[in-house]
């Protein structure tokens, strides 16, 4: 591989690639490293890459293994805090308590998403946060299509009835 090749298809999407490991990791340190092994790794397999139909998702699998190896290897337990990729700039002013009840089912909503099975999370994060299609995410992930369509259902499905014991019960 080139490195105008390298530069027109693989740094466009360092990016997505950090974000998608910030959001397995919450380390904003931890991201920037799996981003950069990847860069690396993507690099020192050039080779590869011209046998390859789709070089973003191939970068996408690469920054998945990284982070699920460094979960791993530090016994990394995800954080309660909100993440910095969910934080939208206000686009006007609600008021005070409308802004407090939206951050609190976020916050929800994110503490519900970080205790799904990792299959569950990545899942939902490839297509609800980072807009991947079905297809794409069965290339990251090496698995059948059908398979995403199930679990990215049972996700949302575990999600939503979460979100509603919780409206019912007010925990």
């Amino acid at each position: 591989m080139s490195l105008t090749l390298f530069l027109s298809q693989v740094v466009p999407v360092r990016q997505k690639l950090y974000r998608f490991a910030y959001r397995l990791l919450e380390n904003e340190e931890d991201a920037m490293d799996v981003t950069q092994d990847a860069l690396m790794k993507v690099w020192q397999q050039q080779e590869r890459m011209a046998d390859l139909q789709n070089m973003e998702a191939w970068c996408m699998r690469i920054v998945r293994n990284l982070a699920l190896d460094k979960l791993k290897a530090r016994k990394y337990r995800r954080a309660e805090e909100l993440d910095k990729a969910g934080d939208m700039p206000a686009q006007h002013q609600p008021s005070p308590y409308a802004a407090a009840e939206q951050q609190d089912v976020m916050n929800s909503v994110h503490r519900i998403i970080a205790a799904l099975p990792e299959k569950y999370r990545t899942i939902i994060q490839l297509r609800d946060i980072d807009g991947y299609s079905y297809q794409e995410i069965a290339e990251i992930l090496c698995v059948e299509m059908s398979e995403v369509k199930i679990n990215l259902h049972r996700a949302r499905k575990t999600v939503r009835e979460q979100l509603q014991k919780l409206q019912v019960y007010g925990v």
